[in-house]
């Protein structure tokens, strides 16, 4: 669970930090309020009004329903799909010898893997959690993932490709300090019998 900060200006407002699936939330409790809560969006924060009465586990899953219904409500995923799909074939032209995926997209049932690639069906799927990553983050992962398109293991032949990305080595640092900090275990990519490639870092 991310870390929480109490607002300088009152006891009663506590900020969550952004974490991968979603953005700063600022958390307004209100004694006027008494079983409904509202969230809407302030430029790229959440802010989440709430009673004051509800306390521990009560109080987190209601904050948690509440901006999980936003962020649902915005209407981004296709755009993103389609940007995501347009950025894996530059991306593919510059590293992968042109190969392409059949389709790329992203993802919100990956909870340890930062993305996934099914070498059989040529499907690339990208955790929404990277959503708030650096673009560059973002590239050397689906530089990754790109590369299962040729080599379905972690072999040295597929690192020949996947390294072609310059910031690669990079990556997988920045993504194993977030990690660390949102407290995720993220495991560790394998091919199952069916040849179905689930790397999941760079």
């Amino acid at each position: 669970m991310a870390s929480r900060m109490p607002s300088a200006n009152s006891p009663n407002v506590v900020i969550e930090p952004p974490r991968f699936d979603r953005p700063e939330v600022e958390i307004q409790a209100s004694s006027r309020r008494k079983k409904t809560g509202n969230a809407h969006w302030s430029g790229s924060r959440i802010i989440v009004q709430i009673p004051s009465r509800l306390r521990g586990r009560e109080r987190q899953l209601f904050v948690d329903d509440l901006v999980e219904r936003l962020i649902a409500q915005r209407p981004q995923n296709a755009a993103s799909d389609g940007a995501l799909e347009e950025r894996a074939a530059v991306l593919a032209e510059l590293y992968n010898d042109g190969v392409l995926p059949h389709s790329v997209r992203w993802v919100n049932n990956q909870q340890a893997r930062w993305a996934s690639c099914s070498p059989a069906s040529r499907e690339i799927r990208v955790s929404s959690r990277l959503r708030q990553c650096p673009e560059w983050v973002i590239d050397a992962v689906l530089v990754h993932e790109l590369a299962h398109l040729h080599v379905a293991d972690h072999s040295p032949a597929f690192y020949e490709i996947a390294d072609r990305h310059p910031r690669q080595a990079e990556s997988a640092h920045f993504l194993e300090g977030y990690a660390l900090g949102l407290g995720l275990r993220i495991e560790d990519g394998d091919v199952d019998q069916n040849g179905t490639a689930e790397p999941t870092a760079p």
